[in-house]
């Protein structure tokens, strides 16, 4: 089976990582933009890079911030605009998977 890459980056430089969540919780707890559009911006810009991986740990993240299965749907296709398919191929399969599997507490 295999590692995850953040597991990884957590056991081989843990001070980088480190660093680099709390970077993360900065960004995150700015104030001009609620959850679900930070999620939905983030997980398109990793899609038009074709990061298959940080959308579908964002996609369950959208929808715990009240994301609906569309408006993620949406953000990924936005991408054709800028990267032609490479987002829509790589990551909308498994966007929509992450989502609809995950379970999100009320």
């Amino acid at each position: 089976m295999e590692k995850n890459p953040v597991d990884i980056m957590i056991a081989e430089a843990p001070e980088l990582f480190d660093a680099y969540n709390e970077m993360s919780k900065t960004v995150f707890s700015s104030k001009g933009l609620d959850e679900k559009t930070k999620q939905l911006i983030y997980m398109a810009m990793r899609a038009a890079e074709g990061d298959v991986g940080a959308v579908k740990i964002h996609a369950p993240m959208a929808k715990a911030a009240g994301a609906t299965r569309d408006e993620v749907k949406e953000a990924i296709l936005m991408t054709l605009l800028v990267c032609g398919m490479k987002g829509v191929v790589t990551c909308l399969p498994a966007a929509l998977v992450a989502y609809d599997q995950a379970k999100v507490s009320k």
